[in-house]
């Protein structure tokens, strides 16, 4: 039989072991709305919620579980919604009328992209304007060392290489957290 002692012992080290390890197996995406007016932002996949609207200062949260997984989150501008029904539509990146998008947004979406790798390798992350451009924003990675930044302020997105057709990525812990600022 353990004394108590080495069940304590025993207890602490499995307590400290599942701290360490609950954050490894996923990715938070904190989506802050700085614009001076309403934007909704949207996610793929759908596990996340589709969609919501964010009043100037507001922030939308989503964890993505790590592990292959990837998907989109694009901001979405000109939107009105029935309170009752959550359906109408955005003037641009709509996706399908709804608030809580099951549906790709129609260009011109800037889109951030972002694959959760596993098993130690590196996730990816980037700003897009292939399908188009419709707000300024960033979207750093935290717990790198240069802050992991992208920016995207213009049509044109002139810093580093980010030019419609071409695309601007960082490699990052799969299990990290970012922020995506529209407006910053």
């Amino acid at each position: 039989m353990a004394t108590p002692a080495a069940t304590s012992l025993a207890l602490a080290v499995v307590l400290l072991l599942v701290a360490f390890t609950a954050g490894a197996g996923a990715a938070t995406f904190s989506i802050t709305n700085r614009c001076p007016f309403p934007v909704c932002a949207a996610a793929m996949p759908v596990t996340t919620g589709g969609g919501a609207q964010l009043a100037p200062g507001e922030t939308w949260t989503l964890t993505f579980a790590v592990g292959g997984t990837g998907g989109r989150i694009w901001q979405r501008t000109g939107c009105a919604f029935d309170p009752a029904t959550g359906r109408e539509g955005c003037q641009t990146s709509d996706c399908g009328g709804a608030l809580r998008c099951v549906l790709s947004g129609k260009p011109p979406p800037t889109l951030a992209e972002f694959n959760l790798a596993n098993g130690g390798a590196p996730g990816r992350y980037g700003i897009s304007v292939v399908d188009g451009f419709t707000l300024p924003w960033t979207s750093p990675a935290t717990d790198v060392e240069d802050g992991g930044v992208i920016r995207c302020r213009d049509p044109g997105c002139p810093d580093g290489n980010h030019h419609p057709g071409e695309g601007k990525y960082r490699a990052c812990p799969a299990y990290i957290d970012y922020k995506v600022v529209f407006c910053p």
